[in-house]
């Protein structure tokens, strides 16, 4: 499932750039994707992702929020949800993205586990989520075998693990469902829309097919 984080973005102000994004490199990796859905900054984060959880996707991905203006609390609301942190993630998401922009290390964004649901932030840039997409890639087939229950093998480079079934392009698909969420748009020039590209930070776009 895709959430997307922006108070503008969810007033209509400016359309949601990440969300879409999101849910096209989910399908792409084979997963069945919800979304985006768009909510305001804060408190209908929580709520979405709560919402997420219960519904048992596999992976919720967020865009937005994670910066360090007053209104970027999309780490807080994710906090509250999962039941423990994996860290890797969002520090190999920073390390990616401050190869080509200095500023993607002031996203706060946090990954971790509520449940079998695997939650990541991703920050609100439209460069930032293809940053963010380019690293999961290898890393969320792993991860839904490994919550499913399966073995600790290390996951082939290309993220296409040997449990997963492929769909008619011969891509693998996980068989849970994943949900990325966005939420926020942070990390663009001053005076920038939040999804806004920055430049320099281009991902590939993730995966959504039949794991959700």
């Amino acid at each position: 499932m895709v959430v997307t984080a922006s108070n503008r973005a969810a007033a209509g102000v400016y359309p949601d750039r990440g969300g879409p994004l999101i849910a096209e490199g989910l399908a792409a990796l084979g997963f069945a994707v919800d979304g985006p859905r768009v909510v305001p900054d804060g408190d209908p984060v929580e709520a979405a992702l709560r919402e997420a959880v219960r519904t048992g996707y596999d992976v919720v991905l967020t865009t937005g929020g994670t910066g360090i203006s007053p209104t970027d609390r999309t780490p807080e609301a994710t906090r509250r949800v999962v039941d423990y942190e994996v860290p890797g993630i969002p520090e190999a998401i920073r390390a990616a993205g401050r190869a080509k922009v200095a500023t993607a290390a002031l996203s706060r964004g946090l990954a971790g586990v509520a449940g079998r649901t695997l939650i990541v932030n991703l920050p609100g840039s439209t460069g930032g989520v293809r940053d963010g997409l380019a690293v999961l890639a290898d890393l969320l087939p792993h991860a839904v075998d490994q919550l499913r229950g399966g073995d600790h093998a290390q996951a082939p480079a290309s993220g296409h693990t040997s449990g997963h079934a492929a769909d008619a392009s011969g891509h693998a698909a996980p068989v849970d469902r994943a949900a990325a969420h966005t939420t926020g748009s942070e990390g663009g020039p001053p005076g920038a829309p939040p999804n806004e590209d920055v430049p320099g930070k281009d991902v590939p776009p993730s995966p959504s097919g039949s794991p959700r």
